[in-house]
């Protein structure tokens, strides 16, 4: 018997005991072929030499210093790497251990800048139902996935929640997407109003819905229309590029991709590769001087932050991404898997769509395709998809909830940025091999 609290205390777990490119071994000799990179995470795959050794290094030099005495190379160098590249206005990087943990340093972030500056009356945060932004309490409440949120709510700051932008099922059938992006960032507008202008601290949405709604990005305009309400009423704009930055969907930043920047951006998963645990919240210059003009100080930490030897792995990471051009790597393979998905369940009768940006691709599953009913969520169907994957030697990450937080499934993909050709065919035989056989059950 284990004694490790694992997620799910009725199910038993293969032991994974190594790596080797987009595959982890379980202790039976088993392959795996990692479809979702655990949860987007694994973007160089699972036996990087070039990371190891970096890892290799900086423990024998220096593992950890608590930084509320020292800086360190590892830390300043990320900083300065990530900031370089990232967009117009962000100067500085604060680094945690994960993307919960970055979430909620941005909204201590958005909330301690409007003390410094003198307008403490702003205090309500604005998010999107369907999202997720992790399992922190505060990140929780901003999330915007019922069934996560449900046993906790009393616990929940309150938070308001407006529309997805999910084209598939928010797009009318007298509308083209530039009108539901127009249409939606009124909605916020709206609430920013109902709420009180001069009473609203942030924004938060993901640019690529990920683990709730499956690879949805937003439709063409929506953030820059975004970006405009959010600057017309003076309210922060954070970006959660926890699952979909990092290069997921063929940019370092999805933000560039909607031609804007944020007031903080959070990123982790694909920062770090998995080779260590981190995250980390981009800050704007005019919320970082306003602090150090101010009090001078951010009310918050971990006893974690910076951790040197994590720093040197996504350091590792993001120079190997760049120097190898996998970021072009990740748009090529992005159309090739999604020409393979499209020519293997464009006419599923049981696939009602097919989104999604780069190697960050999105199955949603339906009873019925024209009437896009979902199937009963008491077949959980998403349940019996994993297993039958993983019977098959395929990671992906199926999911239920899709429309509600309870009704609907969906598939995410978001494989490591080193496959082959190859590899997506195997994919895409395993996925539909193993989405026959749940189907069967139900």
């Amino acid at each position: 018997m284990s004694h490790v609290f694992h997620r799910s205390l009725t199910q038993s777990y293969p032991t994974a005991v190594r790596g080797d490119g987009p595959y982890l071994i379980d202790s039976q000799g088993k392959r795996y072929l990692d479809a979702s990179g655990g949860a987007a995470v694994s973007c160089l795959g699972h036996s990087d030499a070039g990371v190891i050794e970096a890892i290799r290094e900086q423990v024998g030099t220096l593992a950890y210093a608590h930084t509320s005495f020292f800086t360190s190379e590892p830390m300043e160098a990320l900083a300065d790497f990530l900031i370089e590249r990232a967009p117009q206005g962000l100067e500085s990087v604060y680094f945690v251990s994960g993307g919960s943990e970055a979430v909620e340093a941005a909204l201590k972030l958005a909330r301690q800048y409007f003390v410094e500056i003198g307008q403490p009356q702003r205090r309500h945060v604005i998010a999107r139902r369907q999202s997720y932004h992790g399992n922190t309490l505060g990140a929780l409440a901003a999330g915007g996935n019922a069934w996560r949120r449900q046993q906790f709510q009393p616990l929940l700051i309150d938070v308001s929640h407006v529309s997805p932008c999910y084209a598939y099922r928010e797009q009318r059938a007298d509308e083209t997407p530039e009108a539901l992006g127009m249409r939606l960032a009124a909605e916020l507008e709206a609430e920013i109003l109902n709420l009180g202008a001069e009473n609203v601290m942030a924004f938060i949405a993901e640019p690529v819905v990920g683990a709730t709604l499956g690879a949805v990005p937003a439709v063409p305009g929506y953030f820059k229309r975004v970006r405009e309400v959010c600057d017309r009423h003076g309210v922060l704009l954070i970006l959660d590029e926890v699952m979909c930055g990092m290069g997921r969907t063929g940019s370092l930043f999805a933000a560039e991709q909607e031609g804007i920047s944020a007031d903080l951006i959070t990123v982790a998963k694909g920062l770090g590769a998995g080779y260590q645990p981190i995250g980390a919240t981009l800050v704007s210059g005019r919320i970082v001087d306003a602090i150090r003009q101010g009090s001078g100080f951010f009310q918050h930490g971990h006893t974690y932050i910076g951790h040197a030897t994590a720093c040197a792995a996504a350091l590792a990471v993001q120079k190997t991404i760049e120097e190898r051009q996998l970021l072009a790597r990740v748009s090529e393979l992005g159309a090739g898997l999604r020409a393979r998905l499209q020519e293997r369940f464009g006419d599923h009768p049981h696939v009602g769509d097919l989104r999604g940006r780069g190697l960050f691709q999105g199955v949603e599953l339906v009873r019925e395709r024209a009437s896009k009913e979902p199937f009963d969520p008491a077949l959980k169907l998403h349940a019996k998809l994993k297993k039958a994957a993983m019977a098959r030697g395929l990671m992906c990450y199926p999911m239920g909830g899709t429309l509600d937080g309870r009704r609907g499934d969906h598939i995410l993909l978001a494989p490591p940025f080193i496959l082959e050709e190859t590899h997506l065919d195997e994919l895409v035989d395993k996925l539909d091999a193993a989405l026959r056989s749940a189907l069967a059950e139900v």
